[in-house]
């Protein structure tokens, strides 16, 4: 961690709202799982556990270190002043891979997986190893056609599919 002073820029993001933001959202993800364990039984039966038991103890486990986590930053709130999480300039090249992933997931749904592989690969040649576009090429469609072959055909196991593979007839 480093002083803002550290910082001439000024642009970062400050380690106490990190540390609540995280706090809050594991808190939030454990009740979610509580709330889902008891959906499907979190009891014990006459048999044994019911299916959501143990993740409803998971679930109590998160709620309770994220009010920790959120609790202690409340409490500290001013002693974390001036803390730096992370600059900006740190940040971007985070983003730069994590943008075009988020990206790939949503495609994926979109267009299938195989498409969707195809453009994923050709982007980050293109433009984060700086190929050309022969070997770019070769390889963004090289691997998913070789995915392809080894789930769909010989292993006989679906990924998800797009319109093109619909078309395709598979």
């Amino acid at each position: 961690m480093t002083d803002k002073t550290q910082d001439p820029a000024g642009g970062y993001v400050a380690t106490r709202w990190v540390e609540l933001v995280v706090g809050v959202l594991f808190a939030v993800l454990g009740a979610l799982v509580i709330w889902d364990s008891h959906r499907v039984g979190a009891a014990w039966a006459a048999d044994g556990p019911q299916s959501g038991y143990f993740p409803n103890i998971i679930g109590w486990i998160l709620v309770a270190a994220g009010a920790w986590v959120a609790g202690t930053t409340v409490y500290g709130w001013r002693k974390l002043a001036g803390k730096v999480f992370v600059t900006y300039a740190d940040l971007r090249p985070v983003l730069t891979m994590l943008v075009p992933t988020i990206a790939y997931v949503v495609l994926i749904r979109l267009i299938g997986i195989y498409v969707a592989s195809a453009i994923y690969i050709a982007g980050f040649m293109l433009f984060q190893g700086k190929y050309k576009w022969l070997p770019t090429l070769c390889v963004s469609v090289g691997v998913p056609v070789a995915i392809f072959l080894l789930f769909e055909v010989w292993f006989l196991v679906p990924l998800p599919k797009g319109p093109l593979e619909q078309m395709l007839g598979y």
